[in-house]
């Protein structure tokens, strides 16, 4: 990624400050962030107590707010990244400057743990399963969702998605992809039998969505006024899988 006349290494976490600006734009660089948050919020039940507690590893800006509205939980954001983190807080996230690999919350203090968007982006991508794992109570529930280490992944979630108005170019490193078999092992070594299904955005609404940003792109602020893409579930992990399992006791 390109930036004031720097050259930022692929998965820079610079970056997301460079684009911080862009978070809570529903058209802008994280658009499909947005789209995932959605989903993902979709594989969590209603708190089953008071004071349920949902932590957020690599919350961003706390897309994943809204989405949680009425179901019960507080809600901790856990990121590296203070801007985006300054931002989740006026969303109503109580956050934790911390990294997804040492966690400075206790054991078995979550009721759910979310982990979007993360994994492909942690070089020691184990280490924060295992974080992860840890922070659930007995019977707590994790849910994820990543780029799977695929030769197809690569070319869609990079070659592809980087030349369109989706991704940010540089934003992942795809040596860092996640193989989901590898990744349903080392939940099960943590104690979380973890359950996979692929997912994609939805063809149609994505084309719309695209023709539709690039004809507003020339303008000062770009609009998007239509349907905004959906999360679908698909029959194939090759490329985008989500992750939903439950902690034994």
């Amino acid at each position: 990624m390109r930036d004031a006349g720097r050259t930022l290494p692929r998965n820079d976490p610079r970056q997301y400050d460079d684009l911080a600006g862009e978070w809570w734009r529903p058209d802008g660089a994280f658009a499909m962030l947005h789209w995932l948050a959605e989903a993902r919020a979709a594989l969590v039940p209603p708190a089953s107590r008071p004071g349920a507690l949902l932590v957020d590893l690599g919350c961003g800006a706390g897309l994943l707010a809204p989405h949680l509205a009425g179901k019960g939980y507080r809600h901790v954001g856990v990121d590296l990244t203070r801007s985006a983190l300054r931002q989740a807080a006026a969303h109503g996230v109580s956050v934790v400057n911390g990294d997804a690999t040492a966690v400075p919350l206790a054991d078995g203090c979550a009721d759910v743990v979310a982990a979007g968007e993360l994994l492909e982006h942690v070089p020691d991508w184990p280490r924060a399963v295992a974080e992860a794992c840890r922070l659930l109570r007995p019977g707590g529930l994790l849910v994820l969702d990543t780029l799977n280490d695929t030769a197809l992944s690569r070319l869609l979630a990079v070659r592809v998605a980087e030349r369109l108005p989706t991704v940010p170019r540089g934003i992942h490193d795809p040596r860092l992809f996640v193989d989901a078999r590898a990744l349903v092992a080392e939940c099960a070594r943590h104690g979380v039998e973890l359950r996979l299904r692929g997912i994609r955005p939805g063809v149609r609404s994505l084309l719309g969505w695209l023709a539709r940003r690039m004809r507003a792109a020339d303008g000062p602020v770009a609009t998007v006024a239509g349907p905004t893409p959906r999360i679908v579930p698909t029959w194939s992990t090759a490329v985008l899988y989500q992750g939903r399992g439950t902690r034994s006791g």
